[in-house]
């Protein structure tokens, strides 16, 4: 599937001292993600977005694709929002604007993108879009469990027939193992909606053209749907064989 081909895996950062186990399982996922790509013929090269554009840079030149991980809520003044939202967390403006442009120029480059989490609003707001900045508790996107490794919360999406995520995935119906407080609102430019939750939660993204495809869920996650992540970057190796 991905036999020869690096994969640049670009997380938030490398350290988060004042939330040691919410990153320690952080890395936990990024592993899960790096063992996917091992297990697929592939190798990965981790990228921190908060050490600067310049390592970012280098590794895109280097890579056959892009996976953007999960982290903390994008800066709203990337896409026009305020500050003062509820539920609003630390920021790391640096990592923020350098993710933005790594997303940015894949969709430019033809680079094929997975975006996971806050991965798939990257993608959006690079593109354009706006986020919902916090939905309401109850609705079955996240756990309100302070204990990362309980975070998620089980559920299904509706796929869009046709859809690139569609062919990927084999279904009409995807189970979704999803820890978020936010979500896509407006869409990026070229980008179009290929799963919804059944309060119209925007749950995935693929752009038109360009070889980009947005989950808002974990499919890297221990309790994800056995496969999932595997099905979903297999996108990569079925645009690398295209071309």
């Amino acid at each position: 599937m991905l036999a020869g081909r690096r994969i640049a895996v670009v997380s938030v950062t490398s350290a988060r001292p004042h939330a040691r186990r919410y990153h320690e399982y952080s890395e936990l996922l990024a592993g899960r993600v790096i063992e996917a790509i091992t297990r697929g013929g592939g190798s990965a090269e981790r990228v921190f977005a908060a050490e600067g554009a310049a390592a970012a840079r280098g590794a895109l030149s280097r890579a056959s694709g892009v996976v953007l991980l999960g982290g903390e809520d994008i800066a709203p003044e990337f896409y026009g929002g305020e500050r003062g939202y509820e539920r609003e967390g630390r920021h790391v403006e640096l990592a923020d604007e350098v993710q933005l442009g790594v997303a940015a120029r894949a969709v430019r480059d033809g680079l094929p993108l997975l975006g996971i989490c806050r991965g798939l609003q990257i993608l959006d707001v690079a593109l354009g879009g706006s986020l919902v900045q916090h939905l309401p508790d109850g609705g079955g996107h996240r756990t309100e469990s302070a204990e990362p490794e309980r975070m998620f919360s089980g559920h299904d999406v509706e796929v869009v027939a046709g859809s690139r995520l569609h062919s990927l995935l084999g279904a009409t119906t995807a189970s979704t193992a999803s820890a978020h407080h936010q979500a896509v609102d407006r869409l990026g430019e070229g980008l179009v909606v290929s799963a919804r939750a059944d309060d119209g939660t925007i749950e995935a993204v693929e752009h038109v053209s360009a070889p980009a495809l947005g989950v808002q869920w974990h499919p890297e996650a221990p309790v994800a749907a056995q496969g999932q992540l595997d099905r979903l970057l297999g996108s990569f190796g079925s645009v690398l064989l295209a071309a």
